[in-house]
């Protein structure tokens, strides 16, 4: 009896690690493909962050912040943040009550045209997106930055973009 009792623990025993052996082998196959997808996901991703670095990068060719030649014209002035100084300065014509100043075109629904974005190109051009709501057109300025911190903008060229 005693034999017996021995025989069938050994089988049992036996038997819990082929069933062990099986459910870990499965377990292993089946995490080792999840590592295979998120390894080739991880890939993937990299490429993305690559082709997304490179296009940043592209995007901020034309751009005073990352022009040093550009920047040399304002070392004088001591400005932290020239970019931003003439932003501001530009976005400051629309607190003028009624259509912004620059914009040569008047607001044709009921709003006045404002400037919204700017895109600073180097120590003398920005582009300005304008609209009123409805309508938006773009504006090609010229400015100079004064000793005295001033700022004077010339508009070079406009459009104003139709429905069709």
């Amino acid at each position: 009896m005693k034999r017996n009792i021995f025989m069938y623990l050994f089988f049992f025993a036996v038997l819990y690690i082929v069933y062990q052996y099986v459910s870990a082998k499965k377990y292993f196959e089946k995490e080792t493909v999840k590592i295979e997808h998120l390894e080739e996901s991880n890939v993937r991703l990299n490429d993305s962050i690559e082709t997304l670095t490179l296009n940043n990068l592209d995007l901020q060719y034309f751009s005073l912040e990352n022009n040093d030649d550009a920047l040399a014209y304002y070392d004088h002035l001591q400005l932290e943040n020239p970019s931003r100084y003439i932003a501001d300065k530009l976005l400051e014509t629309n607190e003028q009550k009624g259509n912004n100043p620059l914009v040569p075109y008047d607001g044709m629904s009921g709003a006045p045209m404002k400037i919204n974005k700017i895109k600073i190109l180097n120590h003398k051009w920005i582009i300005a997106d304008f609209s009123d709501g409805k309508y938006w057109g773009e504006l090609m300025l010229e400015y100079q930055l004064k000793d005295d911190l001033g700022v004077d903008f010339t508009v070079l060229d406009h459009l104003l973009y139709t429905r069709n």
